[in-house]
């Protein structure tokens, strides 16, 4: 299966990616490993992100697209693959669609994880990080520390990052809506688009999500 993976910041897009993938046998194809694969490798197309990254400037479109193409290209991606992170816009997911028709393909579904607007800041907005180890991630709600404020693991401070603050998540929420959602709709008039909860336990979300691809 080409599946494209869409839906808000907090959605748990990353983390249904790894398991969709593993359940379907495909490769998970995310914008930011495409960056990191292309730039520690030394591509040209690697080498032109970089430059456009070190100035401080948005990397262009056709560099992203190229980049993506190369690696939907591969041997392990022949039998699909699960696009998360990309498309971002209306002009990119257009872009994808004639990339995939030079190649003879098409995609199968467009998943949407759908989470309401509040569910989104609360769960992004409660994660507090360890000072002394960035692994060790904590929720007020969901996974709440034994001592407010301390770490259960090394007992180190435990604080808010400032792009998880509510004001920087409604910003970021705003940017998803204006920006990405879009292509919701531009892939639905493809009749591409199947929409699911994301509420609930990861695995629940999971089969969820599976029981929607397979019909």
């Amino acid at each position: 299966m080409r599946i494209v993976l869409v839906g808000p910041p907090g959605a748990g897009k990353g983390t249904q990616a790894a398991f969709l993938a593993k359940n379907l046998a495909i490769p998970h194809i995310s914008t930011g490993d495409l960056f990191r694969a292309n730039i520690s490798q030394g591509t040209e197309l690697g080498l032109k992100a970089k430059g456009y990254m070190d100035r401080g400037e948005l990397v262009p479109d056709e560099v992203t697209i190229g980049m993506a193409q190369d690696r939907m290209q591969q041997a392990d991606a022949a039998n699909g693959f699960l696009l998360d992170g990309f498309p971002r816009n209306v002009a990119q997911a257009e872009a994808l669609d004639v990339a995939l028709k030079a190649d003879g393909m098409q995609l199968d579904a467009v998943l949407d994880l759908e989470v309401p607007e509040d569910e989104v800041v609360k769960r992004i907005a409660g994660r507090r990080i360890c000072r002394n180890d960035s692994s060790h991630v904590f929720h007020v709600v969901y996974n709440a520390p034994e001592t407010a404020g301390v770490c259960d693991t090394c007992g180190g401070e435990l604080y808010q990052r400032a792009d998880d603050s509510e004001e920087t998540v409604r910003t970021r929420l705003e940017v998803y809506h204006t920006q990405t959602e879009p292509i919701i709709d531009y892939y639905r008039a493809q009749n591409l688009v199947v929409t699911i909860s994301a509420l609930g336990k990861v695995d629940e979300v999971t089969a969820r999500a599976m029981g929607a691809l397979k019909k």
